[in-house]
């Protein structure tokens, strides 16, 4: 058996269904996650985790190996080590850390009575919890620099989300300043390079924005996101620090208001639909 597929069961077997939010019983007899259960929360099919197990599967994209590790909460060494065994190399430390670890995917399990998200020092969207999803859509159907939140803010505008002019105007200036300060911090990073590139050549009011130069990290806003199955709701949005250079993304509501009431309604029958993604 190769390195690969020997921690791959290893981990695998480590991490119990409670770890993950998943349902457990008394009766069940696999210690660990079972096969199915890590092909749901990587998202890919039950037998390439069994060909990958076997060592009949070989090489595995970054982005795979990036959701098998969120998926076994890894730490970042055994990340580094599990992208080694497979043959590919790690995340270099030059380029934005995409890797959700153990502890700040505890605390995501943890939130999942409020609108919550976890995004890059890029504002690519990593995580999201249903909640997040009922209040703004399923990401899952993003992808490529759909993905990135400053991406489309610049591209595609913000229908269905309505900003006081002060704060609309701070969050334009905050998100050009937070890619800036993460090029000062990665400038290897060539996705992100590329970004920015993009971004100066699409939108005026981007590159106006960037020649200004700020340097800053976008901390708060308040918004209304009019178009939710209950109704528009006035939200905080707070963006936490987390390791891993990462943004935990909370909304919360004024107790009391309205926009609680329609919060708590959508919690009860607006996720009956959706499903929270892999951690990856």
């Amino acid at each position: 058996m190769s390195e690969f597929a020997s921690v791959l069961r290893s981990w695998r077997d480590r991490v119990s269904p409670d770890d993950v939010g998943l349902p457990s019983s008394p009766r069940r007899r696999t210690t660990g996650l079972r096969r199915e259960e890590l092909a749901a929360l990587a998202q890919v099919s039950v037998d390439y985790i069994v060909r990958l197990e076997q060592g009949r599967a070989s090489n595995p994209s970054p982005q795979m190996l990036r959701a098998l590790s969120v998926a076994l909460r890894l730490t970042d060494d055994e990340r580094d080590h599990l992208y080694r065994s497979a043959g590919a190399a790690p995340p270099s430390p030059g380029t934005v850390p995409r890797h959700i670890g153990p502890g700040v995917q505890r605390i995501v399990d943890r939130l999942g009575d409020v609108p919550l998200a976890v995004f890059s020092a890029t504002h690519d969207i990593l995580s999201w919890n249903p909640m997040w999803a009922a209040v703004n859509g399923d990401p899952s159907s993003l992808v490529g620099l759909d993905r990135n939140l400053v991406w489309r803010h610049f591209t595609s505008g913000h229908a269905g989300t309505e900003f006081d002019q002060q704060h609309e105007e701070d969050f334009a200036s905050d998100l050009a300043a937070d890619l800036r300060a993460a090029v000062g911090r990665y400038p290897d990073d060539a996705s992100l390079a590329h970004l920015v590139s993009r971004l100066l050549s699409s939108s005026p009011e981007f590159e106006r924005r960037w020649a200004e130069a700020k340097v800053a990290d976008h901390r708060a806003s308040r918004k209304t996101v009019t178009d939710t199955p209950v109704g528009p709701l006035t939200i905080d949005c707070d963006v936490l620090s987390a390791p891993g250079d990462l943004r935990i993304v909370v909304y919360t509501v004024a107790p009391g208001s309205i926009d609680q009431e329609r919060l708590d309604l959508l919690r009860v029958t607006g996720l009956q639909t959706l499903a929270a993604p892999p951690a990856g």
